[in-house]
């Protein structure tokens, strides 16, 4: 593979409903396939693909450290969801290609997988439910353990508590409806200011989620230390964080 095979080739598409999808072709007839997309701006994302098209034609696919660090360092402006969107589907193509090329999983390549299975828990939406606990005892018959669901509405800074009363009551129906040990897992989507979310999340302490998302913005970082400290519950984020230096600022 190091001498070689060559990439020959990259295709982007446009998949129904909102995905883009970037295949890498070889002179070998080996292809790989990554999935490049950001909501709301996949045609963006595959835009920013082709633009990297040039430079990864008819080079070796075998060199993927290579090609991320030129792909993100090699650019003045870094960063940010839809250059690093577009690398990772470049990153994912190549080593789609490299599994095929040795015949293994990927996941065999870095040093071999470490289960042989996980938790996982479902969605059910409840921002604007028509019925949570039904939906999550539906999930439980299903064989899940855990649901996610929204927390709520977009809330102003300063805002109405009959929006909390509404967010613990959906929440309250969940834990009712479902065995004591259920998980339910709450997330914000960021569509809540700091002096509410300090005060829902210090509410929702009663029904023992596992971890709520999100409370705040990413950009607002230096706010999920102070909502830490208001709360006992774990505090998820990162779906809006690109790179690693995005996570070293939360860090």
């Amino acid at each position: 593979m190091e001498n070689i095979i060559k990439i020959t080739k990259v295709n982007t598409y446009l998949a129904r409903p909102r995905w883009g999808m970037v295949e890498i072709e070889t002179d070998e007839g080996i292809s790989g396939w990554g999935e490049a997309v950001i909501e709301g701006k996949t045609r963006t994302v595959l835009a920013c693909v082709n633009e990297m098209a040039d430079y990864l034609t008819r080079r070796n696919p075998g060199q993927i450290e290579d090609f991320w660090n030129t792909l993100y360092l090699g650019t003045f402006c870094r960063g940010g969801p839809v250059l690093m969107s577009a690398i990772a589907g470049i990153d994912q193509a190549l080593w789609d290609i490299k599994g095929k090329v040795y015949r293994t999983p990927v996941y065999n390549l870095p040093g071999g997988r470490c289960r042989q299975k996980i938790k996982v828990y479902s969605w059910i939406g409840g921002d604007r439910p028509a019925d949570v606990a039904s939906a999550a005892r539906k999930r439980q018959k299903e064989g899940f353990h855990t649901v996610k669901m929204n927390a709520t509405e977009e809330l102003q800074v300063i805002d109405s508590y009959g929006k909390i009363d509404a967010v613990l009551e959906r929440v309250a129906s969940i834990r009712e409806s479902a065995e004591k040990y259920f998980g339910i897992i709450i997330d914000f989507h960021g569509r809540v200011h700091k002096p509410m979310a300090k005060i829902l999340a210090k509410k929702l302490e009663e029904f023992d989620p596992m971890f709520i998302e999100e409370p705040v913005l990413c950009e607002h970082t230096e706010e999920f230390r102070e909502i830490a400290r208001c709360c006992n519950i774990p505090i998820a984020t990162g779906e809006r964080l690109f790179s690693r230096y995005d996570f070293k600022h939360l860090l």
